[in-house]
């Protein structure tokens, strides 16, 4: 509401501007020079182990849509893109991510959806709306640690303002994983974050590596301030986090969705990929001190009659949780249950700190291990149609 608000006010303090190879400055009046101003500089040629510098900017000023358009490869070279971000002339970033997820498209997949705050348009165009407030400067710059060169498509669209609020934070992104993750330890959105701040919200993959008939029956737990053993909130499921329920197929809505499933056309019981998103726009996390935000790996198992070594082979390796095994619970059925499970989980965290502060570099031999094409996976047409671009 307050967007659509905003939408009909004229204020003159912001002074307009954007970013792209046609200004790389973001000067006044100095768009599109090159070739007398006929789409001379649209993209750039970045070549394998580049650095480009995308935004070098005096503040103050908020940063406010980011889009790109990158060249469709193998999701391991989709995932060799790297993302960070500095402010203030700090020699650490505080972006350090995956390029595709900073768009919430995990596993180096892009699929079409639309959010409150990330559009991937087609699957094509990748656009980010997360306001990025800066004070004395920020620097923009992408890797490209694949192994092949890519023509850059990019625009940034900022306002430079006359005064830095001082209720505002300044973006944070980090990437985790953990593959596998391991039994009755949760895995780790974030932490690690001074506050004052405001967790805006994640974008997790999960790589379906663990048996079982349903993935996703772990709870996402909140700790904040003081929290130590026990969350102050806690969910009930995966799947109920997310917005949806009794499982959890492909879907997008404004705040939250599950847009990335790959999936065995065979009819394999579980999906190879899930990537999900989650904006805490409306439902703000506020911290003062510290924060810590992780999500337990346990799923549902069911055994049917005459399977009671299969059952007593699962329990070696996956203690029950919750209340442990139903015997017997209907016709036909011998148990069924939640059991503690291992899979391969990664997140990307978005998180406003009043202060700028580091956060891990980004490991892409981590990020881009065990995420090729499955068999059963094509190349999206405009991989071959743009080869030799």
């Amino acid at each position: 509401m307050r967007d659509l608000l905003d939408a009909a006010r004229i204020d003159l303090s912001l002074d307009c501007r954007s970013v792209s190879f046609e200004n790389p400055t973001g000067a006044r009046g100095a768009g599109g020079s090159a070739c007398g101003g006929r789409k001379g500089a649209p993209l750039r040629r970045v070549l394998p182990g580049e650095r480009v510098v995308l935004a070098d900017l005096a503040g103050p000023g908020t940063l406010r849509h980011v889009w790109m358009a990158l060249l469709p490869g193998p999701p391991e070279a989709m995932r060799a893109l790297g993302l960070e971000v500095f402010y203030d002339d700090a020699a650490e970033p505080s972006v350090s991510v995956p390029c595709l997820d900073f768009f919430a498209s995990p596993h180096g997949r892009l699929v079409a959806f639309d959010s409150a705050l990330v559009s991937v348009h087609e699957g094509r165009g990748v656009n980010a709306y997360y306001p990025m407030p800066f004070q004395r400067r920020v620097r923009v710059e992408l890797v490209n640690a694949s192994e092949r060169a890519i023509p850059l498509y990019y625009q940034i669209d900022y306002t430079l303002e006359p005064t830095f609020r001082e209720d505002v934070g300044l973006l944070h992104a980090a990437f985790r994983r953990s593959n596998p993750t391991r039994i009755r330890e949760d895995f780790t959105i974030v932490e690690g974050l001074r506050g004052p701040g405001r967790f805006l919200g994640c974008c997790v993959g999960v790589r379906v590596r663990d048996s079982g008939a349903w993935y996703g029956e772990g709870e996402v737990k909140i700790y904040r301030d003081g929290d130590a053993s026990l969350p102050t909130i806690c969910g009930t499921g995966l799947e109920d986090y997310v917005g949806t329920a009794w499982g959890m197929g492909p879907h997008a809505a404004f705040y939250a969705g599950a847009p990335l499933e790959v999936r065995d056309p065979d009819g394999a019981p579980s999906p190879a990929f899930v990537g999900f998103y989650r904006w805490h726009l409306a439902d703000p996390i506020v911290f003062a001190e510290e924060l810590r935000v992780t999500l337990q790996q346990i799923g549902l198992a069911v055994f049917r009659e005459g399977q009671e070594q299969e059952l007593r082979r699962y329990e070696q390796g996956h203690p029950p949780a919750g209340a442990g095994w139903m015997l017997h619970p209907a016709p036909g059925v011998l148990a069924w249950g939640i059991a503690e499970r291992a899979d391969d989980c990664c997140a990307t965290a978005f998180v406003y700190c009043r202060e700028p502060q580091p956060v891990p570099h980004l490991d892409l031999a981590a990020a881009t291990a065990d995420i090729a094409r499955r068999p059963w996976e094509g190349p999206s047409p405009f991989e071959t149609a743009l080869a030799g671009i």
